[in-house]
């Protein structure tokens, strides 16, 4: 699978290190010249030096032939540009949007943009029980505690597609503790099957999130 991840901040860098190492051919773009540079030093020929928001840049990458174009760049109107041109010139068959801002979410989704990523609806949306003072661990204490939480998409070529929770060889260290599914976030059960479309909410240890991820990766 290409894959191509403009934006090489944090979230672009770590997506495309995992992508790289499950196999998937992978394209960084990244704007800022010094950036890239860095990068580049690290992962080689997979940097491209450029702005995703340029049709010309966007050819020379090879849109038209990408799997999935995944726009995470600090900048909401850039992600939208990116995968609105993405969808419309290249016929791209999947974009990913990251949302900075959760009030651009229902933009993105009328626009088209095939999946939608915003952190901070899916930490609220978890966060947006009734729940009594004093119940919920401050996410300070997760980070000195070494552990994470990760999203992840369940896609039509997930190997975790119809199995339940119960079915999966989990790391010894990793919750699954939410399921979001058609903008619902569920409390998973062991029986609980996987939907296409699902975002899955793990808690991990850090050392343990790759083989967390490698359980939901899509079958190149």
């Amino acid at each position: 699978m290409y894959v191509i991840v403009v934006g090489a901040g944090k979230v672009g860098y770590y997506l495309s290190k995992q992508l790289i190492a499950e196999g998937h051919e992978v394209l960084l773009m990244e704007k800022d010249r010094r950036r890239h540079s860095m990068l580049a030093e690290e992962l080689g020929d997979v940097c491209m030096q450029g702005d995703g928001c340029e049709v010309r840049v966007m050819a020379e990458a090879g849109f038209s032939r990408a799997d999935v174009i995944v726009a995470v760049t600090g900048d909401d109107e850039d992600n939208l540009v990116i995968c609105q041109m993405a969808k419309k010139k290249f016929t791209a068959p999947r974009t990913v949007a990251r949302v900075n801002n959760p009030a651009n979410l229902t933009l993105f989704q009328k626009l088209g943009i095939d999946t939608t990523v915003s952190s901070t609806q899916i930490i609220f949306n978890l966060l947006e029980q009734q729940i009594e003072p004093g119940e919920i661990i401050p996410l300070g204490a997760l980070k000195n505690g070494n552990i994470e939480v990760v999203a992840i998409n369940v896609s039509d070529r997930s190997p975790v597609l119809g199995r339940t929770i119960r079915d999966l060889p989990l790391p010894g260290n990793a919750l699954i503790i939410s399921v979001v599914r058609n903008d619902n976030a569920l409390l998973p059960q062991a029986d609980t099957r996987f939907e296409i479309d699902d975002t899955v909410i793990g808690m991990v240890v850090a050392d343990e999130e790759p083989q967390l991820r490698r359980i939901f990766a899509e079958h190149s």
